[in-house]
């Protein structure tokens, strides 16, 4: 977890130049006072509000996940990483895809549950689909930050997704 915090921070603090180069020459542009360059300036001021927004959305979900998988860890039930691999470390894509089905269904049967919602993201994780897992912990952070339920959602059939 430390190595991937300090890649974070590090790849923060190179953004971090870049924003600030970017608001420089935008600063810039706008300071000339021709009509042209004004309207690029504030055009390419954009960019580092656009970014500053994103790396925050960004630290934000991370420092939420890390929350929940915390509590989880507390109750016991963190997704277990026991899906059959290849020899080359893959997980099996067919016993990923078989172990999806209960988490699908524990989120049908409580939708504003966000353990269902975080345990149904590393299912699809572990399925390969990292666009919808991503949505599914984005669904599941916006729940616990709400803290509209709870009570434990997800299912312990031993079959459990991999972890991300």
């Amino acid at each position: 977890m430390r190595k991937g915090l300090l890649g974070a921070v590090l790849v923060t603090a190179l953004l971090a130049l870049y924003v600030w180069q970017i608001g420089g020459r935008a600063l810039a542009l706008v300071r000339t006072g021709e009509p042209l360059a004004v309207g690029i300036g504030v055009g390419v001021a954009v960019i580092p509000v656009v970014a500053v927004w994103l790396i925050a959305k960004e630290f934000l979900l991370a420092r939420t996940v890390q929350r929940m998988a915390d509590e989880l860890a507390g109750a016991g039930e963190l997704p277990v990483d026991d899906l059959p691999r290849s020899p080359g470390g893959r997980i099996d894509r067919a016993a990923a895809d078989a172990a999806f089905g209960p988490y699908r269904d524990a989120v049908d049967a409580a939708p504003e549950s966000w353990r269902a919602w975080y345990h149904l993201a590393f299912a699809y994780d572990a399925s390969g689909d990292r666009k919808r897992a991503r949505g599914a912990l984005r669904r599941a952070g916006a729940l616990y930050r709400s803290r509209s339920d709870d009570a434990p959602a997800a299912p312990r059939d031993g079959g459990g997704p991999a972890e991300a």
